[in-house]
């Protein structure tokens, strides 16, 4: 990529810790190493500012806010869970404020989302549970814990309801800021350092950015200074799970995203299909930018001053201790139940001799401990192998020891309108795909040949497509071979071009009309 000749300053801001989000550092390290002046801005829950370089690019992950002596609570958690006394126990867990009565803090080592109920009886049980091991005693109360919660859950809902009708009528598209002040959280983090580093372009990544990005271009504007507005829109807002059961959360983010819209000099999306729904949704000017999420086709030169840094892609086979000849199936990615990974669990017991790696990013986290129990259920836990996240720029060279790549997702809008990051990272590693029939991904896959294509929670149709597969796998490769390969164009190094043009096209001053005589 040509190196630009003015250096302008592009600040990038995301939501999240940088280092699990592939997207955001290969943006903003493939436009530093186009010449743009880049600082990349991460919102998260750590102990203290973090530093360091993806190429030329400077990565600061900024740490939210909380109160001197108060530990904070990882970012899923409810709203109304957020923070503990200094004084709690490492680790405790506290119930929200409209709990029933009776219900009492958890210990640390207690189950992930589960609460204690009725005070006086769950301290005699605990005591025979800690004693005696009783181990039916304390299922069946963590049971009745667990059912006072969602009825605790269930009888909110017409409250929560009620705010939205009420502050929606108030403030219209302002009303975020009564359902979900948390988003200030961000504004007041990265809004003085945006405004330090003076930017010529602010680049939001996803939703949360977008309204701290429009509001640090207002005050710049307010200051005599140019600045252009990017949002790159990861997903369709309104078919995204909500991140929590909070009949609030979705309406107060849809208001705020389309309060501020109408700021952004240009829109990036992942897909045209998500293009034709943001034009629709917001009315825009222009039709969005699209910028795949394709993986890097050349390894990038990695700096010491990036965490994971360099080496050698380990080898899938030998973390799961298996020879060449054994049939592997590989799943990369986020765990969680619309992923369907109980789906291909289910099916390896139609499927003698064939493993499963999960390659996730906690392989102790409490949704991967369900799969695995689930996988002993079905008698097929020793042919399940849970392996870490390596880092993204090893991640294709990994996954192409195994002989499928698998996308077992349910139906859900954001599944059927793109191309997900997983699907380019098994294609590069060339191999055959088998993925549900959710839209987008499974009319591609049926146009080039990569793969096959199942009913979407179907045990019996997912273990049809494999066989197929692993009958004749060279069929579904040589997909990936040829003149007609999709791979050239399925990669970070096109996809990059067209977010440096158009940054380019934003920031090229626009000569004055020559007047008419």
């Amino acid at each position: 990529m040509q190196r630009d000749t003015v250096t302008r300053r592009v600040v990038m801001l995301v939501d999240n810790a940088v280092e699990g989000d592939s997207r955001v550092q290969k943006a903003a390290r493939s436009a530093a190493a186009a010449g743009w002046d880049v600082t990349l801005l991460g919102c998260a829950h750590v102990d203290a500012e973090r530093r360091w370089r993806l190429g030329d690019a400077e990565v600061r992950v900024l740490p939210l806010d909380a109160p001197a002596g108060v530990r904070v609570l990882p970012p899923d958690a409810p709203a109304e869970v957020r923070v503990l006394p200094p004084d709690a126990p490492a680790g405790m867990r506290v119930l929200p404020p409209d709990a029933p009565a009776g219900m009492r803090v958890l210990p640390p080592d207690a189950p992930a989302g589960r609460h204690d109920a009725g005070a006086a009886s769950a301290g005699r049980v605990g005591a025979t549970v800690l004693r005696g091991g009783a181990r039916g005693l304390r299922r069946r109360l963590v049971a009745r814990g667990g059912l006072a919660l969602r009825a605790a859950r269930l009888a909110r809902r017409p409250v929560e309801h009620a705010q939205v009708r009420y502050w929606q009528a108030r403030l219209g598209d302002r009303a975020w800021r009564r359902l979900e002040p948390g988003l200030w959280a961000y504004e007041r983090l990265a809004g003085p350092v945006i405004d330090e580093l003076r930017p010529d372009l602010i680049h939001a990544h996803d939703f949360r950015m977008l309204g701290v990005a429009a509001r640090a271009v207002d005050r710049a504007r307010a200051q005599g200074r140019v600045v252009k507005l990017v949002w790159d829109a990861h997903e369709w807002l309104p078919g995204a799970r909500p991140r929590r059961d909070d009949a609030r959360w979705l309406p107060a983010h849809l208001g705020y995203v389309r309060e501020y819209v109408g700021h952004a000099d240009a829109v990036v999306t992942v897909s045209d299909t998500l293009a034709d729904l943001l034009i629709r949704d917001h009315d825009l000017p222009e039709r969005p930018t699209v910028v795949l999420n394709a993986p890097v086709a050349e390894p990038a030169h990695v700096t010491a001053a990036e965490p994971a840094a360099g080496g050698p892609a380990p080898d899938l086979r030998n973390r799961c201790g298996l020879t060449a000849d054994t049939p592997l199936l590989v799943y990369s990615g986020a765990m969680a139940v619309q992923r369907g990974v109980d789906t291909v669990v289910a099916a390896l017991t139609r499927l003698p001799g064939v493993h499963l790696a999960l390659v996730v990013a906690d392989p102790a986290a409490g949704y991967v401990r369900q799969v695995v129990a689930r996988a002993t259920r079905h008698g097929v836990v020793d042919r399940v192998h849970v392996l870490p996240y390596v880092p993204h720029r090893q991640l294709v060279a990994f996954l192409a020891g195994a002989d499928v790549g698998l996308i077992p997702l349910h139906h859900w809008p954001n599944h059927e309108i793109a191309l997900i990051t997983k699907f380019f990272e098994y294609a590069h590693a060339r191999l055959p795909i088998v993925v549900s029939d959710v839209r987008t991904m499974a009319d591609t896959v049926r146009a080039t040949g990569q793969g096959e294509v199942f009913r979407a929670r179907d045990v019996v149709d997912l273990a049809r497509a494999i066989r197929a597969v692993l009958a004749d796998p060279a069929r579904y490769r040589a997909a990936y071979e040829g003149p007609d390969s999709p791979l050239p164009t399925w990669t970070w190094e096109s996809q990059a071009e067209r977010l440096n043009a158009l940054y380019h096209r934003l920031l090229t001053p626009t000569p004055a009309p020559t007047p008419t005589p």
